[in-house]
């Protein structure tokens, strides 16, 4: 088989453990023809030193400013391309790879050009056995659905798929897609930024498969997860962001702002929402920042 070169991306900012525990995964995965750059958002604790002396083969790159999951992972996509690499892997720094998981991604990624991007099969790192996501779909309002979420693998997804987005926190891209469509749109800054890369390599032309052989398991989104205020507020901020950049026709904004507008009255109405009050804050601040174009970190 054709051996391109994968160079993985790992995002770190202040955790050291969940870092050498990503960073060793990739060491022992059996595809040998890869690279490992860390971006270290200005971390406070052992993370550099520990690497610098676990892992002297990996690069690191000490970001001068935070820009976010979106900007801080453009530094390492740039730093891929120029040293050549085929795809490029975006890690979240809480995730452990099963140690075929790079053989199997590159496995299907390889089978045909028009592949632009793959992702694995994550679960629960708290729950071994509890999907996470098995990639995405997206509906005619252009809002994304995780496949499998929270479901337990009886085998339901046996062989690899097409879908519409993969998840942010293990994304591999091809140079072709990335040369085609351009990085992550800074201004996104975090959360819908993979989603809306992901439907601007669809638009180009490249397919994106899940590939369930291809395991992953992922610490930052439990099955209890409950989003903080922030989250609200990229959420509605960047989908409102991304019906713009894409053009949306006007049902689909019709539809989006009118779901905003039901859940604003609700959480402001009816009492036993009174725990979303800051959510409703953090909601309208994001329409109010949308349409100022005001973008980057929530302020």
């Amino acid at each position: 088989m054709n051996s391109p070169l994968v160079i993985s991306v790992v995002l770190n900012f202040n955790h050291c453990d969940d870092t050498l525990e990503c960073i060793e995964s990739l060491r022992n995965n059996s595809y040998k023809n890869q690279k490992i750059i860390l971006l270290d958002a200005g971390s406070l604790d052992a993370t550099v030193v520990s690497v610098q002396t676990r892992f002297p083969e990996v690069e690191i790159v000490n970001l001068r400013e935070n820009l976010g999951y979106a900007g801080n992972n453009n530094v390492g996509i740039d730093l891929a391309i120029a040293q050549g690499a085929d795809w490029v892997f975006i890690l979240n720094e809480d995730t452990r790879l099963d140690e075929d998981c790079i053989s199997q991604l590159v496995k299907v990624g390889e089978e045909s050009s028009k592949i632009g991007i793959v992702g694995p099969l994550v679960y629960h790192y708290d729950e071994p056995e509890v999907i996470q996501t098995a990639g995405g779909t997206m509906d005619k309002y252009l809002r994304g659905f995780h496949l499998g979420v929270n479901e337990e693998d009886r085998g339901q997804f046996p062989n690899p798929v097409k879908v519409d987005w993969i998840s942010g926190c293990g994304i591999m891209v091809r140079k072709a897609a990335i040369a085609k469509v351009g990085n992550i749109d800074a201004r996104f800054y975090y959360y819908v930024e993979e989603y809306e890369w992901c439907l601007r390599v669809k638009k180009a032309g490249f397919d994106i498969v899940s590939v369930p052989q291809a395991k992953m398991w992922h610490k930052g989104v439990q099955r209890n997860y409950q989003p903080k205020a922030s989250v609200t507020y990229y959420a509605t901020r960047n989908s409102l962001l991304l019906l713009s950049k894409h053009r949306a026709g006007f049902m689909i904004w019709l539809v989006t702002l009118g779901g905003y507008l039901r859940t604003l009255l609700s959480w402001s109405i009816k009492p036993k929402w009174r725990s979303k009050r800051d959510h409703r804050n953090a909601m309208w601040q994001g329409i109010v920042d949308f349409l100022k174009h005001k973008w980057g970190r929530m302020t």
